[in-house]
């Protein structure tokens, strides 16, 4: 009598634990936990220890014999810091700087004891702060003083210039929760094409307004971003909708776990690669690497280049974020016309089919999809 109140199944715990941990949701832990360590592996591994590496450097100089002479002591520096050229004058050195091709410039005056140091906090306050403590230090080595002049300064309310990349990942964020929801309420898997297009068309809605709401907050509300709204708009837009699409696409390869292959791709490989607390010179060469090819990396680049270098060199980063968008349509679209082929074979096979245009795994919690997506 006392086993059957304490448990009236008769079951033993061991059953019971069987029963409620399935295989299924074992495997997604596990997913989950190896998602967490990659993580912390990822953003102290990339984060911890930021050195500059081959920063695009500047040097101009009266005499074009002390300009490469400087050029060779820089470039000697251990460690190979920076990535020293010879420039013009300072007109072309300021033009490079705001052309992005450039991320600093030494003017270097070979008649007295002071240079100029030209650097861009708007691109990144800590390349723009480790340029002048590195520079400083040379020019201390050879008696020299060092004059620090910031020709791209950071709004008053972007400390750091850290808004444009917390911006771009709050657009990630939004495209790819987005798009979880609509596989958690309906399926993972679209149940044909047609549902699929209708998936897409609200994250292009939910791009649109995302995109603007964005702007401007960081905009006209705060004040934190300078730049025109329109561009910002667009470029949220077009970030919120390459990583809605992306998730989306995953999801149609891989059911629910593509929403996990989301994460590890935009969170834990896109955000500490994306340049925003430490420029790219400044991270390791793995994650200087990715992190133009990734989402936020590309939409942090053209984000800054918006609010503070006029618009320039931006046409590669917004090609990667169209990519992405592109790519993930047209895999979204694909996953699911082969659902419903799969799940049209499925019926014609006998009872066991799981019906016409159902193209979605059978059974409660296995992505059926309940209703229209």
């Amino acid at each position: 009598m006392t086993q059957t109140a304490a448990d009236p199944s008769g079951r033993s715990f061991l059953a019971e634990a069987r029963d409620a941990v399935t295989p299924r949701a074992t495997l997604l832990v596990i997913g989950v936990l190896a998602l967490q360590l990659l993580f912390i592996a990822s953003y102290v591994g990339a984060l911890h220890d930021p050195k500059p590496k081959d920063v695009p450097f500047g040097v101009v100089a009266p005499q074009q014999a002390a300009a490469e002479q400087t050029v060779e002591r820089l470039d000697g520096l251990p460690g190979s810091p920076l990535d020293p050229r010879t420039v013009a004058d300072e007109a072309s050195a300021q033009r490079q700087i705001l052309d992005r091709k450039i991320d600093g410039a030494l003017l270097v005056d070979p008649a007295g004891t002071a240079d100029t140091l030209l650097v861009a906090t708007g691109g990144g306050a800590a390349l723009a702060t480790v340029l002048g403590r590195l520079v400083t230090t040379l020019e201390e080595e050879q008696g020299r003083t060092l004059r620090i002049v910031d020709v791209v300064p950071a709004a008053d309310g972007d400390f750091n210039g850290l808004t444009s990349f917390y911006l771009v990942v709050g657009w990630c964020v939004g495209g790819y929760l987005c798009a979880s929801i609509l596989a958690i309420s309906a399926g993972a898997r679209p149940a044909n094409p047609r549902r699929a297009l209708i998936r897409l068309a609200v994250m292009v809605a939910v791009a649109v307004v995302g995109g603007l709401g964005g702007a401007l907050i960081v905009g006209p509300v705060l004040d934190a971003l300078p730049g025109g709204v329109a561009a910002l708009w667009g470029l949220g837009a077009l970030t919120i909708f390459a990583v809605g699409a992306l998730t989306l696409a995953l999801q149609g390869l891989f059911g629910v776990i593509g929403i996990g292959l989301t994460i590890l791709l935009v969170v834990i490989a896109g955000n500490p690669s994306a340049g925003g607390a430490f420029p790219a010179p400044m991270l390791p060469p793995f994650w200087q690497a990715i992190g133009p090819a990734l989402p936020p990396g590309a939409g942090t680049w053209v984000a800054r280049s918006i609010a503070y270098f006029d618009g320039n060199d931006t046409t590669t980063a917004l090609l990667v974020l169209s990519a992405w968008a592109v790519g993930g349509v047209a895999v979204t679209l694909l996953a699911a016309t082969w659902h419903r082929r799969r799940g049209e074979q499925g019926a014609g096979a006998g009872p066991a089919g799981a019906g016409p245009g159902s193209g979605a795994e059978p059974g409660p919690g296995r992505g059926a999809e309940p209703g229209p997506a």
